[in-house]
C-alpha cells in the first residue's frame, strides 16, 4: 500500500508541474466518451488543449471516469500528442501518450496507481475526434473513444 501512495504522490506532483503553465494558456476544451477493456467499462471525460509545447506537439491533459466490472476508475492523464497533417484534407492524424494516475475504487477499497498511455487518433478540424489508447502498468489495457473539442 505504501508503494501505491508514493506512486500517487509522484504522479500528482508531475501532473501539477506539467499542467500548471499549460492550463493558464488553455485554448480549447472538450468532452470524450468510449469503452475500455480490462477492465470492461464505459467512460466519460473531459480534456484541455493547453497549446503547443513544440512544433506540432500539443499538451492535452484529460480526466476520464470509467464505470463497470464492479469498479470505478478515475484516470488523470498527462498526454502529449504529435499532429500529422494530411494533404488536402480537413483531417489530421495524431500519436502520443504520457503518464497517468489511475484511482480504482471497488466495494472493498480504493487504490491509486501510476500508469502510462500510448495513443493514436484522427481529428477533424471542426473538433470531432476518435482515438485508440493502449495502457501500461496500472492503466486500462485498451480504450476506444470518440470526442469533440470546442474550438
Amino acid at each position: 500500500m505504501k508503494h501505491h501512495r508514493r506512486a500517487a504522490v509522484v504522479c500528482l506532483s508531475l501532473m501539477s508541474i506539467l499542467a500548471a503553465p499549460g492550463l493558464v494558456h488553455a485554448q480549447d476544451g472538450g468532452v470524450r466518451a468510449g469503452v475500455s477493456g480490462s477492465p470492461d467499462q464505459f467512460y466519460l471525460g473531459a480534456h484541455v488543449e493547453a497549446g503547443p509545447v513544440a512544433e506540432m506537439l500539443w499538451f492535452r491533459p484529460n480526466v476520464e471516469l470509467g464505470v463497470g466490472s464492479d469498479r470505478t476508475v478515475v484516470s488523470f492523464n498527462v498526454e502529449f500528442v504529435h499532429r500529422l497533417a494530411l494533404p488536402r484534407s480537413d483531417w489530421r492524424l495524431y500519436v502520443g501518450g504520457g503518464p497517468a494516475l489511475n484511482v480504482v475504487r471497488t466495494s472493498r477499497d480504493t487504490n491509486p496507481g501510476g500508469g502510462l498511455t500510448i495513443l493514436v487518433g484522427a481529428e477533424h478540424q471542426r473538433g470531432f475526434f476518435t482515438e485508440l489508447k493502449a495502457g501500461l502498468v496500472d492503466s486500462p489495457e485498451i480504450k476506444f473513444g470518440v470526442g469533440y473539442t470546442f474550438r
